[in-house]
């Protein structure tokens, strides 16, 4: 599943992440990457450890986290922290698949899910798009500034070459309470569906407590604690 959502919608809101995108050191993008992911990135990375780059994990991690779609499409147990990315002049990050692992010690995370939050307006720069392959098909994404966009960490992906304007994006990794993608797809759809049913209904109807009834029984059956 691939999934877009607008997770920041607030033009002042994006307009204080935008200057504090001004305040960040940069290095080359390959400090992050595997050894094989390294030979196909061309990129720059935020330096993240520094006050600069800590504030503007502070500032996006939340609005990434607490948005209920991402609770409900995602079921997260933990996140990594934020990469911020910049490419330009050509820069690109070739087809790639992200680590299975990431972080070392408690920190550590399995990758369920990988994200991308568009932070530059598309129409700032020419090429730059998300290309994921998913089975029996290839999807190119590129989104307004503020856009979050979910897809599969097995999925191969890539971001196709900048050849004019500056590319900055936000990125990250969940692990799931749902290791299974099927699964997590099936709660996903029932919780929409209990939220269509109860704009319609009573609080008290019987259909809203058997579809959250079911809800929390797969939950018993299919989260790794």
């Amino acid at each position: 599943m691939i999934l877009s959502i607008a997770a920041i919608d607030d033009a002042e809101k994006l307009s204080e992440i935008r200057a504090g995108i001004g305040e960040l050191a940069w290095q080359d993008g390959r400090v992050t990457a595997g050894k094989t992911a390294a030979r196909v990135k061309e990129n720059e990375q935020a330096v993240m450890g520094n006050a600069a780059g800590r504030a503007m994990n502070k500032m996006l991690l939340p609005l990434i986290v607490d948005n209920p779609v991402v609770k409900a499409a995602v079921r997260p147990r933990r996140t990594s922290g934020l990469l911020i990315s910049k490419t330009q002049n050509g820069g690109h990050y070739g087809a790639h698949v992200d680590n299975a692992l990431m972080g070392k010690g408690d920190a550590q995370i399995r990758t369920d899910i990988s994200f991308t939050l568009f932070l530059s307006d598309p129409k700032e720069y020419d090429g730059g798009e998300l290309v994921v392959q998913t089975a029996g098909m290839t999807q190119t994404i590129k989104e307004e500034p503020g856009t979050l966009v979910l897809y599969p960490s097995t999925s191969a992906h890539e971001v196709t070459p900048v050849t004019s304007g500056t590319r900055v994006v936000a990125i990250g990794w969940i692990e799931s309470q749902i290791r299974d993608l099927a699964q997590r797809e099936l709660l996903f759809d029932l919780q929409n569906t209990r939220g269509s049913l109860a704009a319609k209904l009573p609080i008290d109807a019987q259909e809203l407590l058997m579809i959250d009834k079911s809800i929390a029984n797969l939950l018993r059956m299919w989260a790794g604690m």
